[in-house]
């Protein structure tokens, strides 16, 4: 089992666990990644990792589509990979409506037609073997549509990048699984219960299928984020995870448009996901919080006492999962889980 360590995305304040970091890598970690909002970015953070690293590879997890388009994305790529000696990872996703249209102030359009077209045109710039041009229905390369001037002509990128760099993308819905498991390297589920392999299997299987026979889990991952709490206090571990569950599950998109919510009732959790949204628009946030299930916590984080967490690894190890992305404040539980997994 490789591990990753998710530094996630700022809080109000930005900062950056280097010990934390620099630990897991010494540890034997194969990743570190992080994330952004509308905060921090996800890149300039990850720059400052590359310097101060050595062998760890670094990803994105995730890059949100609307905030750049796909050349400004490929050229990012080609340029930390190219200045971290290859460590390079990119992670993308369509993000939701609420930030697409609220901050990026752009429209949510179609996003599995966007991640399709965005996917097609990175690896074109990556491949280098002609001018990019690309004439989709979300991206037109050269632009010739309105406001345009006429001038746009085909380019190929200066900087040389690495063909065969992996691209993953964030989803958690079928179609969405499906695609990646078609057109990218990886998908990364926000949460994820190793025993329900069967929400993924047959998406997985579909993405494949249209891969014309060219993907199989072999050059395929599953990489979930794992929240990892370790502690005595078996509860205290669960309140942590909780929050942050409530907080996605009902609060991370509209009633009529919360993917994380979807998610929660086909891992089986379809009256808590309506109560814990019910509660959490309500301005409810304790009550939402607490109505968050510990058998959902305990299937998707790892929490607890290092034999306990021990035992629930062993779930994860059984499973097709070859990667997890841990996510965790603690150096202490960094080094269990380096022990654990190795």
């Amino acid at each position: 089992m490789k591990l990753g360590l998710v530094t996630g995305y700022s809080g109000s304040q930005n900062g950056m666990p280097m010990d934390l970091i620099l630990e897991a890598e010494k540890l034997g970690f194969d990743s570190v990644w992080t994330a952004e909002a509308y905060g921090s970015d996800a890149i300039v953070p990850l720059s400052w990792i590359a310097a101060l690293t050595k062998r760890i590879k670094l990803g994105t997890g995730i890059m949100q589509m609307p905030a750049r388009t796909p050349a400004m994305t490929a050229m990012t790529a080609m340029t930390l990979d190219t200045l971290s000696g290859g460590r390079f990872i990119l992670g993308i996703g369509p993000s939701g409506p609420q930030v697409v249209e609220g901050w990026h102030g752009m429209p949510y359009g179609k996003p599995l037609q966007r991640t399709r077209e965005y996917i097609e045109i990175v690896r074109k710039v990556l491949a280098r073997e002609a001018p990019v041009e690309h004439h989709g229905k979300e991206y037109q390369i050269p632009y010739t549509g309105p406001g345009s001037t006429g001038l746009g002509k085909p380019l190929k990128s200066i900087l040389h990048g690495r063909p065969d760099l992996k691209i993953y993308t964030a989803s958690i819905s079928p179609k969405g699984i499906a695609l990646a498991a078609e057109i990218a390297d990886g998908v990364i589920p926000v949460w994820m219960n190793p025993e329900r392999w069967d929400l993924y299997a047959g998406p997985i299987k579909e993405g494949f299928a249209k891969a014309g026979g060219k993907k199989s889990m072999d050059n395929f991952e599953v990489a979930p984020f794992v929240t990892c709490v370790m502690g005595p206090d078996l509860e205290k571990c669960r309140m942590a995870v909780k929050a942050n569950l409530a907080l996605y599950i009902g609060g991370m998109g509209a009633r009529s448009k919360n993917f994380y919510n979807d998610y929660a009732r086909r891992l089986g959790y379809d009256d808590a996901a309506g109560k814990i949204q019910d509660l959490y628009l309500s301005g409810k946030r304790p009550e939402a919080i607490g109505m968050v299930p510990d058998k959902l916590v305990d299937e998707v984080a790892l929490v607890g006492p290092k034999d306990r967490i021990a035992d629930r690894l062993k779930a994860w190890k059984a499973s097709p999962v070859k990667t997890m992305l841990i996510g965790t404040g603690s150096i202490e539980a960094v080094r269990a889980l380096a022990e654990l997994c190795a």
